[in-house]
């Protein structure tokens, strides 16, 4: 029987061939139709709050603590110099930042409360738009303004660098200032990011936006403009590890280390080589004892000076070739080893990490071997980004119907959950500039049994695991349109999905205090109901994908991108 309907439902590897077919089906027979969109995209309100959410069903106090969520909330700005100025891509909608409070009950009988609140962060940005007209500046997908001469754009990239920071939250930054007063317990400072070398430094409390920062305040080889929205944390010392992308003649990545107990930071690897591509890379990977990156089939024209010339990351990426395999790269991140491996495997292209960690076997000869274990989320090839134009989201001029009946996007822009195992050499052999080791490809799980989005309980990154918590799509929404729990162990799923309009974002594990089973949790999810054009935090059973609770809003939140869960302090 096909997953179509609302409800939780148990699906196994044998189901698997029958979900995606019908995933398929519902694409092509437009049932993305009978979905309304508008209200997660449009007509967003700012709610500075705290506002007394109303809760039904039984959130448990020991999930008490600050949920914070940010993605795009504007979509247009009204009453511009040129009449109303619309943001093209999803990706660059105008900052706006959330917090959910979840608070244990003061008294015996009493039941969990939840407050919420929200606060714009791309003010400034948005009232050079309105003066201007058009957006400056380098964005991820925004179409060029036709009334808007060559000359104004070029002189637009020596204006100051204006983005918006509406892709990640990241709390407790290291090296970073410690906000004095007003901030929540636990919660030393926050920033939000995005997938430039720079982010966004936020009041935790009040959600003001305080002003931007660079990467270079890290150390000052850190100079080039792009990096990872996902920075890394090593979950013991709280170390945070990412890279920095210069363009140049020759693209230059530094992989990065701050160290949590003394701010320093160290540049682990500098990695400049012939014919290595500029690429967008969102996500990259940490194990125990390696950073490893993934330059996908995403390469940016011109060793990346595109951006420069097109005005933004989308339209400067090269045509996809799938004789262009993905390149690793594995950087020692514990004895100063710099690069270690290369390999490579086939084209493809991936925005989010899942995890990542070792493993210790013997090769033929009896010598001990480490193995790395790398999950992500893959797609076929670059079509999934255009799928995220808000033409094609909410279907405006028949966008979607053009987009998703092209070609066979019903299969190469929906992800699937992905599983590679690459041998490390052993110490001491000669270094491999070609890419000519592969990686094995041990495991796949296809849409709708895994999505994006995804998540896993904290505290199994970096070690073996067994669940993820993602976004599927099962072909009812231009977007996404049910929660997945994936075993990756059974290859089975259990999958949550709401009412006709009820979209879900992404879903973050809280882990039950004292448990020692890894799905022993909830999954905290935004739901936007778009039908009466509001919304609600969702709290499932994590073991069981059955709902146990929900805050309810009075208004619309937007659909968003990333959020992170910090508990109150023991």
């Amino acid at each position: 029987m096909a997953v179509n309907g609302a409800g939780t439902f148990h699906r196994t590897r044998l189901d698997e061939d029958e979900d995606v077919d019908n995933t398929s089906r519902n694409v092509l027979a437009e049932s993305w139709r009978q979905w309304p969109n508008e209200a997660a995209f449009d007509n967003l309100e700012e709610h500075r709050g705290p506002i007394p959410l109303q809760v039904t069903g039984d959130i448990p106090a020991w999930a008490a603590g600050a949920l914070y969520r940010t993605g795009p909330g504007q979509s247009r700005v009204d009453k511009t110099s040129k009449g109303t100025h619309y943001v093209s891509h999803w990706f660059d909608g105008f900052a706006h930042t959330h917090c959910f409070d979840i608070n244990a009950p003061r008294a015996p009988g009493e039941k969990t409360s939840v407050t919420y609140s929200s606060r714009r962060q791309s003010e400034d940005y948005v009232a050079r738009v309105k003066k201007k007209g058009w957006r400056a500046g380098i964005s991820f997908g925004q179409k060029a303004d036709p009334c808007v001469g060559l000359f104004a754009k070029f002189m637009s990239v020596f204006e100051p660098k204006l983005t918006t920071y509406n892709v990640t939250v990241q709390p407790n930054v290291p090296g970073m200032p410690v906000e004095k007063t007003g901030h929540r317990a636990g919660v030393k400072n926050l920033y939000v990011g995005t997938d430039v070398a720079a982010f966004q430094r936020i009041d935790p409390a009040s959600l003001e936006p305080l002003g931007p920062a660079r990467q270079a305040v890290f150390h000052p080889d850190l100079k080039g403009p792009m990096s990872s929205a996902h920075a890394q944390r090593d979950p013991e010392t709280g170390d945070l590890f990412n890279y920095n992308l210069e363009f140049g003649r020759a693209p230059t990545y530094r992989v990065f280390r701050v160290n949590a107990a003394s701010g320093k930071t160290d540049i682990l690897a500098t990695i400049n080589e012939p014919g290595l591509p500029a690429a967008y890379m969102h996500s990259f990977f940490l194990t125990q004892n390696f950073v490893v990156l993934c330059l996908p089939s995403s390469h940016i024209q011109w060793n990346g000076l595109g951006i420069v010339w097109q005005r933004n990351v989308a339209d400067a990426m090269e045509p996809f070739n799938s004789s262009k395999r993905c390149r690793w790269i594995v950087v020692d991140r514990r004895h100063g080893k710099g690069v270690v491996a290369r390999f490579s495997t086939p084209a493809g292209f991936f925005f989010h990490s899942v995890n990542s960690f070792e493993q210790t076997v013997k090769d033929e000869k009896g010598k001990e071997q480490t193995e790395l274990i790398l999950d992500y989320v893959e797609y076929e090839n670059l079509d999934v980004i255009k799928g995220f134009y808000y033409d094609v989201i909410l279907n405006r001029n028949e966008a979607a119907k053009k987009y998703w009946t092209k070609g066979d996007r019903s299969k190469t822009a929906t992800p699937r959950f992905v599983r590679h195992k690459f041998a490390m050499p052993q110490p001491g052999a000669a270094p491999d500039m070609t890419y000519s080791a592969t990686a094995e490809a041990l495991l796949t799980i296809r849409n709708p049994h895994a999505g994006d989005l995804p998540t896993i309980n904290p505290s199994r990154q970096g070690k073996p695991y067994r669940y993820v918590y993602s976004t599927p799509n099962r072909g009812l929404n231009t977007l996404v349109d049910a929660l997945a729990k994936t075993d990756i162990q059974a290859e089975e799923a259990l999958i949550w999905a709401g009412p006709q309009g009820h979209m879900p974002g992404e879903p973050i594990f809280v882990a039950r205090p004292g448990g020692t089973d890894e799905d022993d949790g909830v999954v905290l999810s935004v739901v936007i109901d778009a039908v009466s054009a509001k919304s609600y935090l969702l709290c499932l059973d994590a073991r069981t994908m059955e709902e146990v609770g929900r805050a309810e809003t009075e208004f619309a939140i937007a659909m968003g991108f990333h959020g992170a869960h910090i508990p109150v302090p023991a």
